[in-house]
């Protein structure tokens, strides 16, 4: 199977609050893949780094094998 989405060690830190802390999962392909936990937990801010709308303080993320950071949107 594919891995569709690739997540290792995900980190966010904001300052010294922590946003995601060691987020590790794989998404293959044909799987439906649910993304739930109480407020807080981080779950938009996985998806946004995920995304590249905010950068990862460490840990890598991809998508189909692709980098996030690099193959992410460009900057204006």
């Amino acid at each position: 199977m594919i891995k569709v989405i690739e997540i290792k060690n995900l980190t966010k830190y904001y300052g010294r609050q922590r946003g995601i802390i060691d987020v590790s999962f794989n998404v293959e392909e044909g799987e439906i893949f649910g993304f739930i936990g109480p407020n807080g937990a981080g779950k938009s801010t996985a998806i946004r780094t995920i995304l590249s709308l905010i950068y990862q303080t460490s840990g890598s993320a991809k998508i189909f094998g692709k980098d996030c950071l690099k193959y992410g949107p460009k900057k204006k």
